[in-house]
């Protein structure tokens, strides 16, 4: 026991004060303490989501997931138009291969892909749209445009919007070039159509589409109406005025498909309704109602097409391979954004003494008719092929090749020559022959040195082949440098070019 004097009595008061002061301190903090709230946990703001796939997520706050993906892509294209377009028409004077023509164009095109997805009591509801903006050389002027290839709703089988046509195969015309649809010889739409479609899947990879498709942009060629006075210019583009009249039945299209690992195989049928304007007044004038019109006639396009996979000669090599008929219905041919005609200049040594050049052109028709008359519609066939080989994960080279033929019946023939042979002076034992065949043969060759970027390189070989014969005096058109001079119809060779880089993301 310690035993304290008197004068310890103030040290130990100080010492009582400083314990009972501490104590205090500890009961108010504990105090306060108690009151604070307790520590959050972290918000998962993202979350993801494996249903579908890898790069989907949640959106926050929902049950549905969202995929955001794209591209960039800088082309630049030589002896053509974008995209690797042959230089066979008169935009930007590709054809005339005279001193104002581009040698070149370029196209530099960014693209977002916007993929949503949701479980529903029916099954799964998907929204996808992919705004694109591109800037275009080549064009008068240069030109930004802002659109839309894909814009669609799925539900419970069906396909509402604007979305792939169901009568092409899923690889299109792109099985080992560059995504063109200049690649002719059947049926690819790489920009869509609108359309209301029905997918049923009766399993072990097995399905078929029904679709009801507004034709009017996309699946429709030229109608000539022969009866009417037609612009000179006809002759040396191929281009009339076109006698289609309004959009009043969609077109009906269907395939069978059977995807495997080792192939994919489909059948496409397509049902085409030509509904021509009013015949023409007499002696070519402008056509008035009270003139009376031919009756509706219907086209149609098949299509078969197979893709082999798993080939012996390398892994991810793949042939794909498609064969079109069409009657009356010329775009499910040669179709795409590509054009209605077809011509081109070629210098060289003329066929007749005297002449100045060769040129041919070449129009694609869905019918002609005559006052009076009914419909006469062009028939084609057509086949491409393709084979893509993987030299290693970073090389492949595509090689491809298609044919194209459009023949028009006696009775279209002759109504098509009275007006083209009324367009310009023949000589040197002229005939015409609205028939042509379209050869293209062509290589790419791409790099990736890494994931989702890769260069390409391709070339295409393009020719027109014709069937007309003799010359004409051609009065060419202003703002272009060909002198009115005779010219002689003959075959011609095209050449493009195309050098990119493209990235995914």
């Amino acid at each position: 026991m310690a035993i304290c004097s008197k004068g310890d009595k103030p040290a130990r008061a100080l010492r009582y004060l400083a314990l009972g002061a501490a104590a205090s301190v500890i009961v108010v903090a504990s105090a306060n303490a108690a009151d604070l709230p307790a520590k959050a946990k972290a918000v998962q703001y993202v979350k993801i989501c494996s249903l579908y796939g890898a790069g989907y997520y949640y959106i926050p706050g929902t049950d549905t997931c969202i995929k955001l993906s794209g591209y960039v892509r800088a082309d630049a294209n030589f002896l053509g138009g974008n995209y690797d377009k042959p230089g066979w028409d008169q935009g930007n004077a590709e054809g005339t291969k005279s001193r104002d023509r581009d040698y070149f164009t370029s196209r530099v095109r960014t693209e977002l892909q916007i993929d949503t997805r949701t479980q529903t009591e029916y099954g799964v509801v998907r929204t996808y749209m992919n705004p694109r903006f591109q800037f275009d050389t080549g064009a008068a002027p240069d030109t930004g445009v802002l659109t839309l290839d894909y814009g669609f709703i799925q539900f419970a089988g069906f396909t509402l919007g604007k979305a792939v046509s169901s009568f092409q195969t899923p690889w299109g015309s792109t099985g080992a070039n560059s995504s063109t649809s200049y690649f002719l010889g059947g049926y690819d739409n790489i920009n869509g159509i609108s359309q209301i479609a029905y997918t049923a899947q009766f399993g072990n990879g097995v399905s078929a589409s029904v679709a009801i498709e507004d034709n009017r942009v996309i699946n429709r060629a030229q109608l000539l109406n022969a009866s009417l006075t037609q612009p000179a210019t006809g002759v040396f583009t191929g281009i009339f005025t076109n006698s289609y009249g309004g959009n009043v039945t969609p077109d009906f299209v269907g395939n069978i498909r059977v995807e495997q690992t080792a192939f994919i195989a489909q059948l496409s049928g397509a049902a085409h309704n030509i509904h021509a304007n009013y015949y023409a007044s007499p002696g070519g004038a402008a056509p008035v109602e009270t003139n009376g019109h031919p009756d509706d006639t219907w086209g149609f396009a098949v299509m078969g097409g197979l893709q082999l996979k798993n080939l012996p000669t390398g892994p991810g090599d793949k042939l794909s391979l498609d064969v079109s008929y069409v009657n009356g219905a010329s775009k499910y041919l040669i179709g795409g954004v590509t054009g209605t005609a077809f011509d081109s200049f070629g210098g060289g040594t003329p066929n007749f003494a005297g002449s100045y050049q060769t040129m041919a052109v070449l129009s694609l028709l869905d019918g002609v008719y005559t006052t009076g008359g009914r419909i006469e519609k062009t028939s084609g066939w057509g086949f491409r092929g393709g084979f893509l080989h993987n030299w290693s994960p970073n090389w492949e080279t595509g090689i491809f090749g298609s044919y194209s033929r459009i023949e028009y019946n006696a009775n279209g023939a002759a109504a098509f020559c009275s007006t083209f042979t009324a367009l310009s002076p023949k000589s040197n034992g002229y005939s015409c022959n609205p028939n042509f065949s379209i050869w293209q043969v062509g290589q790419r060759t791409a790099w990736t040195p890494v994931k989702n970027l890769t260069f390409a390189a391709e070339v295409l070989y393009t020719y027109l082949d014709q069937s007309h014969t003799g010359s004409q005096t051609l009065a060419t058109p202003a703002g272009t440098f060909k002198p009115t001079a005779v010219y002689d119809f003959k075959d011609q060779g095209v050449w493009s070019g195309l050098v990119g880089v493209r990235r995914t993301f």
